[in-house]
């Protein structure tokens, strides 16, 4: 079962930036999609953005888009998500997850079957 390890997360004002890094074990990184999802106190876990095996192609939800960057290394086995202007909304717990073998692209938390334990980015106004 492969292991991920998120870091980065942290409080921040509203108008910041914040980089959040997941490490993966193994050496089968580069072979399954990728993503970012994040729960707020109180609300369902909800996807952020998605990337594919190459990272060429990347999907983001409506309300991180054109502020959230992800983007992948896989000879470093590392997933990234770039955070600017940041929003007191986006405050969470941030968790990056594998997708099943064979997913292309999803939205949906049951389409991927390995977690990290979630880092918290806390923004104030």
């Amino acid at each position: 079962q492969v292991q991920l390890v998120e870091s980065g997360g942290g409080w921040v004002q509203a108008g910041g930036s914040l980089r959040l890094s997941c490490v993966a074990s193994g050496r089968t990184f580069s072979s399954y999609t990728m993503a970012w999802f994040r729960q707020a106190p109180e609300k369902e876990r909800a996807f952020v953005a998605g990337i594919n095996r190459s990272g060429v192609t990347t999907h983001y939800a409506d309300s991180v888009k054109d502020r959230f960057t992800i983007s992948r290394d896989n000879a470093k086995n590392t997933l990234y998500l770039q955070m600017n202007s940041l929003k007191p909304e986006d405050t969470a717990v941030y968790y990056c997850a594998r997708a099943r073998a064979g997913v292309l692209f999803s939205l949906y938390g049951n389409e991927y079957d390995s977690w990290g334990q979630g880092t918290q980015v806390t923004v104030s106004s």
